[in-house]
């Protein structure tokens, strides 16, 4: 997404991740990765969850992922385990969603392309 920011911002569009991590870690997720953009902290999944996009990891998992570096309980301020599936949202400004992408496997993401073409639909 990084590398779309200029054309996304050229179109008069603000990208914005939401995260579940404490607003530190996001912090630090931001300066670590150079990223340009707001991250917002989705404390508990609230928002997510009103999204209908929260699931458990499996218990096999989490000793996978602590082994990546992402520590769960210590990044999200909780021992819940829950994650947000990965979404793609792109909202006017009137807050109607004109694009939406959503896939379980956390590895598919939405093409940038997409992003942008449905920028240009609203800008017209």
């Amino acid at each position: 997404m990084q590398r779309i920011l200029p054309e996304i911002n050229a179109l008069g569009a603000e990208l914005v991740a939401i995260s579940p991590e404490l607003p530190d870690n996001t912090l630090s997720m931001e300066e670590k990765n150079g990223i340009t953009f707001q991250v917002l902290s989705d404390l508990g999944n609230t928002y997510a969850r009103q999204c209908g996009l929260v699931f458990t990891l499996a218990e096999e998992l989490r000793p996978i992922y602590k082994d990546w570096g992402a520590d769960l309980p210590a990044n999200n301020g909780d021992d819940t385990f829950e994650l947000p599936l990965p979404a793609t949202y792109v909202v006017d400004q009137q807050s109607k969603i004109i694009l939406s992408f959503v896939d379980t496997d956390y590895t598919k993401r939405l093409e940038p392309s997409a992003i942008l073409d449905a920028l240009k639909g609203i800008t017209g």
